[in-house]
């Protein structure tokens, strides 16, 4: 994995083709695509290519490792990321379905995370204020969040925003477990 991840400014304008990509990714077809193929092809990817390729080409994305709940596996997910105020900020949208993904449920069980190949924190952010603000953000980096949004309220279901941050070396037990060498962001 990289030693840093690549910063993503979500008040950097997103090209003609990021916004056409991300357009597509909220159409039906994209959708089932995306389930189906690309968020279980792209853990593979982001690992074989070090965090350099994945399916999202376009969309800032990278290796999200967490301790299953119940299992306490080590389990591999792609996720799309930015940064805000020095933290890693990932969404956790599962496309606006009735149900948190199963990477939520980890981190919330377990925090300790790797992103990107570093060792990190998670925290579910819970003040609304500031939820609205990180949405703002979130909405420019990739616009179907909306959209997303609006079907999860359909369900009764509020989206989790999660942030990231670096933790100390002594903390990495995800990174020793497999026996690499620690990351700084």
């Amino acid at each position: 994995m990289p030693a840093q991840l690549k910063y993503i400014d979500p008040n950097r304008p997103r090209s003609l083709f990021s916004r056409t990509f991300a357009s597509f990714s909220a159409t039906r077809l994209g959708r089932l695509f995306s389930a189906k193929v690309v968020w279980k092809v792209d853990p593979y990817l982001l690992r074989a290519t070090r965090g350099r390729l994945g399916m999202g080409l376009v969309l800032p994305t990278a290796l999200l490792e967490t301790t299953g709940a119940k299992s306490g596996a080590l389990r591999r997910n792609a996720v799309i990321y930015f940064h805000d105020k020095g933290l890693v900020t990932i969404i956790a949208s599962k496309a606006g379905a009735a149900e948190h993904p199963s990477w939520f449920h980890n981190l919330c069980a377990h925090p300790d995370v790797s992103f990107g190949g570093i060792p990190m924190r998670a925290t579910v952010l819970s003040d609304e204020a500031e939820r609205q603000r990180i949405w703002r953000l979130a909405d420019r980096v990739f616009a179907p969040y909306a959209t997303y949004r609006r079907e999860a309220a359909t369900a009764d279901r509020t989206i989790p925003i999660v942030q990231l941050s670096a933790r100390q070396s002594a903390d990495a037990h995800l990174d020793k477990r497999r026996g690499e060498p620690q990351r700084r962001v």
